[in-house]
């Protein structure tokens, strides 16, 4: 298959200012995209946004572009990732187009496309559209030129939707809960969500400025919010990223729960309730006591590359609905089509409601096993992984380990390190292992300088 110029793993992004990431791009991108998706259905696309400063012009462009190519555009305003995932859905749209770069900084930006399913694009599709990026532009003839409308009731329909997925019956009364919401795109749903269903909100970053989007705050910076919980003796924290894709949990003593502890918690719900369907699914990177805290529970395990398209794929492969990774993307396939944050942080409370025990002990049948990480730099064009010493240095430690520990060995895709990682349930061996295959490997990247 042909290799894609422009989309990376989660659509086009940038820094801004910079190509793709510029005006004329995004015009380009948004015809190119237009003549792919006019082809056939209502020739209507709508277009949700975060809160940084350049979303406004890159929406801009893109609706120039759509236009031109004589698409209707429907502006959201700012909308969290699967918000926008969900409405094109709804809207019978052909496509749903997000401008974010997720918890990146304000500086950076990114365009992403969902299909009319609330699926991200099919591989075959980006590539017609980057196609499309190399003919020249032109317009459509006068009459056939696409209109732009604001859609005003957009946050209200995503907000009753998220209301709609938390089990009838039971409310969030008598929960005092503190929301961060990254400065970003959840800021004006979360707070909401949670309110209507009864909780006592305490609101942390949700008032964007176009500069501040995770800044020190959020899902990658949970530091503010569990002092705050515990200043306002509240019941649990929750932080999202900055297109609202991600979450991360602090229980009332101020513990983090990262997206394994969540995963952990909705499964062992769903399998309460007979509603698993299935096993769940991790990554490679996924804590090892997560795996053996499902199997004690009968739950299968399996585990995908690093990436929630990953999980997504291993997930309808083998038919299951609940997935996730250790940064807080969490996947509920029953529930919407992609990650989302407040969909998942409700179903950890219904769990703390339906069950009425606190964030501390739904997660008390899941200990994280210690893992130790050490980076070692090698050579580019060789790889030390595959030297016999190596392997062998790793075969010695998983035999030594046995089912009690794991070893990963990975190349980087960022940069020339070779990743080691060790987990086991001692700390001391976790520790001893990883040092000793790390210094093979710095060993045999020496040889090959």
């Amino acid at each position: 298959m042909k290799e894609r110029k422009y989309f990376g793993t989660d659509g086009v992004r940038g820094l801004v200012g910079t190509p793709p990431i510029n005006p004329e791009f995004a015009m380009k991108l948004g015809w190119a995209a237009g003549r792919v998706l006019s082809q056939s259905g209502t020739k209507k696309v709508i277009i949700g946004k975060d809160t940084r400063i350049s979303g406004y012009m890159l929406e801009t462009a893109l609706e120039a572009g759509l236009i031109a190519a004589g698409i209707d555009v429907v502006l959201l305003g700012p909308m969290p990732t699967p918000a926008v995932a969900y409405l094109a859905q709804t809207f019978r749209a052909e496509a749903g187009i997000v401008i974010s770069a997720s918890h990146n900084p304000y500086y950076d930006n990114g365009i992403k496309f969902f299909n009319g399913q609330g699926l991200k694009l099919d591989d075959a599709v980006e590539l017609q559209i980057e196609a499309m990026l190399d003919e020249q532009m032109t317009c459509v003839a006068s009459d056939k030129l696409g209109k732009a409308s604001r859609l005003v009731s957009a946050d209200g329909r995503y907000i009753e939707f998220c209301k709609s997925q938390f089990p009838q019956g039971l409310s969030l009364e008598g929960l005092k809960i503190v929301v961060d919401c990254a400065n970003g795109a959840t800021y004006h749903i979360a707070p909401s969500v949670m309110r209507e269903l009864g909780a006592e909100i305490i609101t942390h970053a949700c008032e964007p400025n176009g500069v501040n989007i995770n800044h020190e705050c959020g899902a990658t910076h949970v530091d503010t919010l569990k002092r705050k919980v515990l200043e306002f003796k509240a019941d649990v924290g929750i932080a999202y990223d900055g297109d609202g894709d991600r979450v991360m949990m602090v229980d009332h003593n101020g513990r983090v729960f990262d997206g394994d502890d969540l995963v952990y918690i909705i499964a062992c719900q769903a399998a309460e309730d007979d509603m698993l369907g299935g096993g769940v699914v991790g990554t490679v990177m996924s804590n090892m006591g997560l795996e053996n805290a499902l199997k004690a529970k009968g739950i299968e395990f399996a585990r995908s590359k690093v990436g929630d398209r990953y999980v997504m794929e291993l997930l309808q492969q083998k038919g299951w609905k609940i997935g996730g990774e250790s940064s807080g993307h969490v996947l509920n396939l029953d529930l919407i089509s992609t990650g989302d944050g407040i969909i998942s942080s409700l179903q950890v409370l219904a769990a703390m409601v339906a069950q009425n025990r606190t964030l501390q002990d739904l997660g008390a049948g899941f200990t994280k096993y210690p893992m130790k990480m050490i980076n070692v730099r090698y050579t580019a064009g060789t790889d030390p992984t595959k030297a016999p010493e190596v392997l062998s240095a790793v075969a010695e430690v998983e035999l030594a380990l046995g089912d009690k520990g794991r070893v990963l060995l990975r190349k980087s895709g960022t940069e020339p390190v070779v990743r080691v990682m060790v987990e086991a349930e001692q700390e001391k061996i976790v520790i001893d292992s990883a040092q000793k295959i790390a210094a093979v490997v710095e060993s045999m990247s020496k040889q090959t300088d």
